[in-house]
């Protein structure tokens, strides 16, 4: 049980590690590109992600609680996802749970239509654009080059903000798919 528990631990710190990777290097070239000067590009791509990180969990967080009111009731809810999460409930289980669009136990905060896929990355856009251009100008001083670095890094940043949404779910879907094959082979 510890180890499952580690396991998942480790699992979320790979994946905000990854997103916090990723959003530090498209900073720096976004702001290097926009400002041509290293030493800002740095400024802005260390600090910036830095915020947006923060931003993002607290999105993901606000996501996950409108995700989970659409489901079952609070308490039922969460013991069926930390089960699923730790892999002890049978895929029969999730189905019933989630009916047939079945997430194999990943996190319920992932949207379940493209209505909640748009309106997942469109806020996404809004919050990161809001923090880009408040870094941005308490870094530059300047009002065009932060609104040119709040209007272009996050449409940079929101398209690899859903390739590594996707990049996530998939990796969550083959472990509860090896989960799946397990149990069913014991």
């Amino acid at each position: 049980m510890v180890r499952i528990l580690l396991t998942t631990a480790r699992q979320l710190a790979l994946k905000i590690a990854s997103y916090g990777v990723m959003h530090l290097v498209v900073a720096i070239l976004v702001a290097f590109a926009i400002t041509r000067d290293w030493r800002m590009a740095l400024a802005v791509g260390i600090v910036e992600p830095f915020f947006q990180t923060i931003a993002y969990s607290i999105h993901d967080r606000v996501w996950h609680r409108i995700e989970r009111r659409r489901m079952l009731s609070g308490v039922e809810e969460a013991s069926e996802a930390f089960t699923a999460r730790l892999g002890m409930m049978t895929p029969e289980e999730q189905t019933r749970a989630h009916g047939a669009a079945c997430h194999h136990g990943h996190s319920h905060a992932l949207p379940r239509s493209f209505r909640q896929i748009a309106a997942k990355t469109v806020t996404y856009g809004l919050m990161h654009f809001t923090v880009a251009v408040a870094v941005a100008y308490a870094l530059t001083g300047n009002i065009r080059t932060a609104l040119a670095i709040g209007i272009i890094e996050p449409l940079v940043q929101t398209v690899f903000f859903t390739v590594h949404d996707r990049v996530w779910t998939r990796i969550e879907a083959r472990k509860a798919e090896r989960r799946a094959a397990k149990l069913a082979e014991a």
